[in-house]
């Protein structure tokens, strides 16, 4: 794939039905692209990053960036990435990778110190992630089990804010539900 041909930029309230098929193809299914949906127009996940990736014009991937709090008084701005999809023939071709650095640059232009998420253990690390965001008193909003702790990852955007900061991580309503936090 010829990734010059790529573009990926922030979407707009025209590109919903662009986000919800690449949801729906990336994931077989309809639950990650209504879950997509609901976060898209939950205002407690603001300020909020979307980003579609366009090849050719056909938007073949999306990432989303939602705001989280943490237990702290003085929460840092930080957010967690959830969901990410490309569709099934571009998977495997860096699109999830760029569209990670591209948000992560943006956050980091933003002021945001922290971004989380919860995913493939071998897969986000590669993209500046630290497993098991638990052991540095980061704990997810509920329970992950020993055996997949490393699947709950903390990527620092500003300097020395992980060490800065302790807590529960509360993200948004739509995202405050114990089966999104199943490994």
């Amino acid at each position: 794939m010829d990734t010059s041909k790529l573009k990926i930029r922030i979407s707009t309230e025209d590109d919903f039905a662009s986000i919800m098929d690449v949801e729906k193809q990336a994931f077989g299914e309809d639950d990650e692209a209504q879950l997509t949906a609901d976060l898209l127009n939950d205002e407690s996940a603001e300020p909020l990053i979307s980003l579609l990736a366009f090849y050719k014009k056909e938007a073949i991937g999306h990432i989303l960036f939602t705001r989280v709090f943490i237990d702290d008084a003085d929460s840092p701005l930080c957010h967690i990435l959830a969901p990410m999809a490309v569709k099934p023939e571009f998977q495997r071709k860096g699109i999830g990778g760029l569209l990670i650095k591209e948000g992560l640059q943006i956050l980091k232009n933003l002021g945001a110190e922290m971004v989380f998420v919860l995913g493939h253990i071998k897969y986000y690390p590669r993209y500046g992630f630290i497993n098991n965001a638990g052991r540095f008193g980061l704990e997810a909003p509920y329970p992950i089990p020993k055996e997949v702790a490393d699947a709950w990852m903390v990527q620092e955007l500003k300097p020395g804010a992980i060490k800065n900061f302790k807590g529960k991580v509360t993200c948004a309503e739509t995202l405050m539900k114990p089966e999104y936090w199943r490994e």
